[in-house]
């Protein structure tokens, strides 16, 4: 289904009872973030329009942030939907025309597909109703989201810019800080498209013209988020999803093509001349600050709109938020051409929610001989945006990757620590702060396969257990007394000698055939959690337990969403894994993963490290005395309550 524009997805979203319309005024200057973060966390999750923002313009957040209302906006009924249909495409595109018959077949088909590719139309468009005689952004309710963020941004933008010697469009994302009426900055990281066409007008010594779209079709704000290969149109793939073409104009003063039933369009040019600006802090979608740095400046031109548009935002922090289920899509929509052209033996494919993206993916593959998982693992990180994942898990065709009970068990039963998690190096996100060396870092890949014989390590004992001995040394884990020893207090007892203490233990999942536990402790020394790890797993009631994640003391060991969102925040795999090989052929091996924050003063760890992402008490305060006026419902306490007895001494970087 194609949306006309923002308004008539709002109209969908409220015929649907997906949508609360708040006429109450809300301040765009914090307080809406806090209540959407309360909305977005909670069981009456719904797309907010906040009509009173104290400015001309209603704005429209969390439209996509649930399963139903992100299979509104790409017109389906279920996501896979649309995977379903790329691969009988790909099939029917790449399959063998022996005849004339079979190619005259395929007229019809190309003739549909011919109506998805964007179209350039001549004249104004409906988002140039309205030119602002005096270009100024700060008209618009552009948010400032957290109390720490350096000021307001826009955090759904469609950024249109092309390459100067093709003259190839790219269509991107990525937020831009307001620093007055017609000046913000344009945060495109290193690995970007965008980033590169900047590169190309700076050796030309030319100004770059940019266009950025807000509304319209919320497939067009999808589509920009899209992870699709360097010069494919992102608009393609909105015509494919939306089943008709996007119509382009062009801009008023600058050379760029932008939708032409956009709610919003803001011109203007990045000079590769400039000097940079200082941008950030932001509170962003790992749940962690991403810092101040040096980007472009981005010089508005002009801003036209429709005669009645809706200013459309999100927020993004500590999860879950809307991109969660922006990402789903991407994640439910992107397996099929993973498998047609890279990958076939894939078979499914998670991205959970703690792992922000780009920190854990879980894979399911048709296991067929040795290695096979490791030829997956060097295919993955050497395919577009997946270059960036830290944390891969490979599991076989019989588990379910969408449950993670399933994938835990998996691991258990099938992962050696010592001889099947692959660790190596490369490219990370830009907003990893866990890396030694920015946007450079440590991966690793967890082998959760059946193994074959020639995957079975010889080591100086001999070829090391069959799954099936794996299996019965770990079947003590199913012996109820088994958790009661790994109890805080008798472990921490047994670790009082050697000058170790323990701030909270979970062994919880032992007794489900789950072999981790997870420990919260405050460091204090060097090589802390080196040493702690090799004390605790010399333990006899640590023998059976594969693995240890640790971190910080302020995480509660029993809230497991935390401790992996923390987990794969924090952790340089490479760096900070600890192996413990089996003493013998009646032994396991053991790793351990440091999931606590680095210093310079007990890692050696250089770069500022970032604190959580949490609302300020005077916000929290307000929104409580506002809740009852804004048709919400029952009233939801902060999220922020829980994570503010978490937080470090500081603002944005931790000072001590």
């Amino acid at each position: 289904m194609a949306f006309k524009n923002l308004r008539h997805f709002v109209e969908k979203l409220d015929a649907s009872a997906e949508l609360i319309r708040i006429k109450e005024y809300v301040n765009p200057d914090l307080e809406i973030a806090e209540v959407v973060d309360r909305i977005s966390k909670s069981g009456n999750n719904k797309a907010l329009l906040f009509e009173n923002t104290g400015t001309a313009f209603p704005l429209l957040i969390n439209s996509m942030g649930s399963y139903k209302r992100i299979c509104i906006a790409l017109g389906v009924s279920e996501l896979d939907d649309v995977a379903k249909e790329i691969e009988q495409l790909f099939k029917k595109l790449a399959g063998p025309k022996e005849g004339i018959l079979d190619k005259l077949k395929m007229l019809p088909m190309l003739s549909e597909i011919s109506s998805w590719m964007p179209k350039v139309i001549g004249g104004k468009g409906e988002c140039q109703e309205i030119v602002m005689a005096d270009p100024d952004i700060t008209k618009f309710p552009v948010m400032k989201c957290w109390p720490e963020d350096g000021g307001r941004f826009l955090t759904l933008p469609i950024i249109h810019t092309k390459d100067p010697n093709s003259g190839i469009r790219n269509v991107g994302m990525y937020r831009m800080q307001v620093f007055g009426p017609k000046l913000t900055g344009m945060h495109w990281h290193k690995h970007k498209v965008s980033a590169g066409h900047f590169n190309e007008y700076k050796k030309l010594g030319k100004k770059m013209p940019v266009a950025v779209a807000l509304g319209g079709d919320p497939v067009y704000t999808y589509a920009a988020t899209a992870p699709l290969p360097p010069n494919v149109d992102e608009y393609m793939l909105a015509g494919f999803l939306r089943k008709k073409k996007v119509e382009l104009v062009k801009c008023l003063t600058q050379d760029i093509q932008v939708p032409a039933d956009a709610d919003i369009i803001i011109e203007g040019y990045v000079d590769p001349q400039d000097e940079l600006l200082w941008e950030g802090p932001f509170g962003d979608h790992t749940g962690y600050y991403s810092l101040a740095d040096w980007y472009p400046k981005f010089h508005i031109t002009c801003i036209t709109h429709k005669a009645n548009p809706v200013y459309p935002s999100t927020i993004v922090g500590i999860p879950p938020q809307e991109d969660a289920w922006i990402g789903k899509a991407t994640e439910r929509i992107f397996l099929a051409p993973i498998k047609m052209t890279l990958l076939p033996e894939i078979l499914d494919m998670e991205l959970p929610i703690e792992g922000v993206f780009h920190n854990l993916t879980i894979v399911k593959i048709k296991k067929e001989y040795a290695g096979h998982a490791q030829k997956v693992m060097n295919a993955m990180w050497g395919a577009g945006q997946m270059m960036f994942n830290k944390i891969l898990v490979i599991v076989d065709e019989g588990v379910n990757v969408h449950n993670y009970v399933d994938v835990a068990k998996a691991i258990s039963m099938h992962t050696d620590p010592a001889n099947d998690i692959y660790f190596s190096q490369g490219p990370m996100d830009v907003l990893d702060h866990s890396c030694s060396k920015f946007a450079f870092g440590g991966k690793m890949c967890v082998d959760a396969t059946t193994k074959f014989p020639e995957e079975m390590v010889s080591s100086k004992f001999k070829v090391q257990s069959s799954n099936e001995t794996i299996h019965s040394k770990l079947e003590t884990l199913l012996v109820p007394d088994q958790a009661e020893k790994l109890k805080l207090k008798t472990v921490n007892s047994k670790l009082e000698t050697l000058n170790f203490k323990l701030e909270s233990i979970n062994a919880s999942l032992v007794p489900k055939g789950i072999s981790a536990v997870f420990i919260s402790v405050k460091k204090n020394r060097k090589n802390h959690i080196r040493e702690l790890n090799g004390q605790l797993f010399a333990l006899e009631e640590f023998s059976n337990v594969k693995i240890i994640i640790y971190v910080e003391h302020t995480v509660d060991a029993a809230d497991i969403a935390d401790v992996i969102w923390r987990f794969a925040n924090n952790i340089d795999a490479r760096r900070d894994s600890y192996v413990i090989p089996a003493v013998d052929t009646n032994s396991i091996s053991h790793i351990g993963f440091d999931g606590t924050r680095k210093t310079k003063e007990l890692d050696n760890f250089d770069r500022p490290w970032p604190n959580i992402i949490c609302a300020d008490e005077a916000t929290i305060k307000n929104v409580d005395e506002k809740w009852g006026k804004l048709g919400l419902g029952n009233f939801i306490p902060s999220p922020s309550l829980k994570y503010r007895k978490q937080l470090y001494k500081g603002g944005a970087v931790i000072t001590e």
